[in-house]
């Protein structure tokens, strides 16, 4: 799997680059600025991009719309962004076109070597990887006036924050110590509370959740 790593920070940059490496992923490139960014995208063909959103020149938002760009070249490409702080703006954009393979990450997770890789892994294959922290806020955003959200038991809240996470039924129930079974009732009530259609494809079941929860901001 080939990845294309955009960092400023060496260190960090350097970590991933070897973390990566070491659970058998290829680097076909490892970049510090927006240019070199947008450059190795357009060259190299990854199977994902795992970038920083703030790049030089501008040390704003170069890194993701770089990833942005990219993607609309090329409908679908697989992007992990990493941020230092909870922006959701940032999660919008990425989630906007409706094509799955995107992922937003804290870079506090990025010490923990099994969910980032996992979250890097997920990515590739298409699916999400949403921060916890990010689906808290939109949860946390959309409780105080939103009725179907309100009518959520608490259990519910708690998978669909994992749900829009870009969990399984099957990761979900192991997460909880429940049975799939279980987990599988729990995700109808949420569907039919928030007025969504239900699907098996697990990640357009992550985007419909977060477009809902995002939904008249």
């Amino acid at each position: 799997m080939r990845v294309v790593l955009a960092e400023d920070l060496f260190l960090l940059r350097d970590g991933l680059v070897r973390l990566l490496q070491a659970h058998g992923f290829e680097i076909a490139a490892a970049v510090e600025s927006g240019p070199e960014l947008a450059a190795a995208l357009a060259e190299l063909d990854p199977d994902v991009a795992v970038v920083d959103v703030r790049l030089p020149p501008t040390h704003t938002d170069e890194g993701l719309q770089c990833a942005l760009d990219a993607r609309r070249k090329r409908p679908g490409l697989p992007v992990l962004v990493l941020s230092q702080h909870v922006e959701q703006l940032y999660a919008r954009e990425l989630l906007a076109d409706g094509t799955g393979g995107v992922g937003y990450l804290l870079k506090d997770r990025v010490f923990d070597a099994g969910q980032f890789v996992d979250a890097v892994r997920r990515v590739a294959a298409g699916g999400t990887a949403m921060d916890p922290q990010v689906i808290q806020q939109l949860l946390a955003r959309r409780s105080g006036d939103d009725r179907p959200l309100a009518r959520l038991t608490p259990r519910e809240r708690e998978v669909l924050e994992l749900m829009a996470q870009g969990r399984s039924n099957a990761a979900i129930a192991g997460k909880l110590v429940v049975t799939e079974r279980a987990i599988a009732k729990h995700t109808a009530n949420i569907f039919a509370k928030l007025g969504l259609e239900v699907s098996e494809d697990d990640n357009r079941r992550v985007l419909a959740v977060l477009a809902y929860l995002d939904h008249g901001r």
